[in-house]
């Protein structure tokens, strides 16, 4: 029976990308890796969170776009913080709304499980100053997106 898998393309940072994310993600961990005939890594086998992904140094041909993105939901404003900070250092940049870029490119949403709740308030007009602090952020903060439907 066929499988899924997410395929990453990296330009030669394949290795350095897995070992950080399967450092800092709970439930991570290495599969497999295969060689190139120089001995140099092309394929990394490996899951976040039970999700399967292989990492490839496939060369310059391809970037990351925000076209795909990997999203962690959180339960509390500690694993945001948590998630957040270590995909931003060393080079990430942040995005608004939730969204950064790893320092390889690699595009993330660290989503507190309260934003869905906010969003889907029945009162539209909570809902929509839940929209409203959203846009205005970068990084999620769970404590204004609920004053925000108070």
């Amino acid at each position: 029976m066929p499988k899924l898998s997410h395929m990453l393309w990296f330009n030669d940072q394949a290795e350095e990308a897995v070992n950080l994310y399967t450092k800092i993600i709970t439930d991570s961990k290495i599969l497999n890796t295969s060689k190139r005939p120089d001995g140099g890594i092309f394929t990394i086998e490996f899951e976040l969170m039970g999700i399967k992904y292989t990492a490839l140094n496939g060369g310059d041909m391809f970037t990351f776009t925000e076209a795909f993105s990997i999203l962690i939901l959180c339960d509390n404003q500690a694993e945001v913080d948590k998630y957040w900070d270590a995909l931003i250092a060393d080079g990430g940049v942040a995005g608004r709304c939730g969204w950064l870029k790893d320092k390889f490119g690699l595009s993330w949403q660290i989503i507190p499980k309260q934003l869905s709740e906010c969003l889907g308030n029945p009162d539209p007009i909570k809902s929509a100053a839940a929209m409203n602090a959203m846009m205005g952020m970068s990084k999620l903060i769970v404590s204004e997106l609920e004053a925000a439907v108070q």
